[in-house]
């Protein structure tokens, strides 16, 4: 059976090593292992000014994965909060664009963390660039400060409007999912429609009616799919999507 290739977008990063200052593209190996478990064939992608058009079409699937902030000057005429941290101009430019494509394409898409937030700005949605300031009685969405590790589940979503795609994918109307973000979504671009959201009010997975696979979560599903299979049908979804001929933009 052909083994999609999902094309995953890495974090940029600079370090410094005992030889020399780099630039470089890193990724948890937890999104590797979650494409492969599910039966794709993960490819890292780097955000260095290529043509996004022409790595689209190596792809059969996308994923968007977690990172650094977006600069609140793409979604907002508000100052940078003091919380917004590691953002990155080339990667939100590419990924910006990568995701508008991925729509056009109808490339199955797949968006964790920062990546629901990436497809949010794309069609003109917004931020809440620091949670804790916009939402009264906020849980706590940076699980480490309470002692949960990556592992571990710490709050429940509840899918609005059931059935929708993550209703039908998990086969239930709620999810104990894992967090680690300060920022999220605020107004909801127009395309996208809210699967989800956490007890404090906070939209954690969204949807694309236009796409026929474009998913969104505000978790980490990656770091729960080889233990938790309901977050591992998720990848299972995208790989089989994938597998279906990509429409012609």
């Amino acid at each position: 059976m052909h083994k999609p290739v999902i094309g995953i977008s890495p974090t940029p990063s600079d370090d410094t090593f005992g030889h020399g200052s780099f630039y470089r593209f890193c990724l948890s190996d937890t999104y590797v292992r979650s494409v492969q478990q599910a039966g794709g064939i993960p490819v890292i992608f780097p955000s260095l000014g290529a043509d996004a058009a022409d790595v689209i079409q190596i792809l059969d699937g996308l994923i968007l994965s977690g990172g650094g902030d977006i600069n609140p000057a793409r979604f907002t005429d508000d100052q940078e909060h003091p919380e917004t941290g590691r953002v990155d101009e080339q990667r939100d430019t590419f990924e910006l664009e990568m995701m508008k494509l991925a729509c056009e394409r109808d490339l199955p898409t797949f968006a964790t963390c920062r990546g629901i937030q990436v497809m949010n700005v794309a069609f003109g949605g917004t931020l809440h660039q620091h949670v804790p300031d916009n939402i009264s009685n906020a849980i706590e969405h940076r699980q480490h400060a309470s002692g949960y590790t990556q592992h571990d589940v710490s709050h429940l979503v509840v899918f609005d409007s059931v059935p929708n795609p993550f209703a039908e994918i998990v086969g239930n109307h709620e999810l104990m999912v894992n967090s680690f973000h300060h920022q999220a979504i605020a107004d909801v671009s127009p395309p996208l429609c809210i699967a989800g959201r956490s007890a404090d009010g906070v939209i954690e997975a969204v949807y694309h009616p236009g796409m026929s696979f474009g998913l969104g979560v505000q978790w980490h599903p990656e770091m729960l799919a080889h233990n938790f299979p309901l977050h591992a049908r998720l990848f299972s979804a995208l790989i089989e999507a994938a597998r279906k001929p990509a429409a012609v933009a």
